[in-house]
């Protein structure tokens, strides 16, 4: 990536991006060069003009996802409460069924 990078910054100073420059820009920035890999790109770009591919390489911003309608909504209070006393009723069923256990 540091010599995509490299031709990059090359490209947005209005210097030419050749093997001779990438080089410089990756010594700089303290980065081991490797003089295959640099021929590589720039034979790469050779006709490529750079600010188009930039301009079809660019995303649109990320959308957020819509909130699931039904898992929004709440329950009314009528069911709620009706589903606490249920809850409520079976709790109470079992520990009568346990404390007849006790009297076997």
């Amino acid at each position: 990536m540091e010599y995509v990078h490299a031709a990059l910054l090359l490209h947005s100073a209005g210097q030419t991006v050749n093997e001779d420059n990438i080089s410089k820009v990756l010594e700089a920035a303290g980065a081991e060069v490797d003089e295959a890999r640099v021929k590589a790109l720039t034979a790469a770009l050779e006709g490529v003009d750079i600010d188009e591919a930039i301009e079809s390489a660019v995303m649109p911003a990320a959308q957020p996802a819509p909130a699931p309608a039904e898992a929004a909504e709440e329950k009314p209070e009528e069911e709620e409460e009706k589903e606490e006393e249920a809850e409520e009723e079976e709790e109470e069923e079992e520990e009568v069924a346990g404390l007849g256990e006790l009297f076997g």
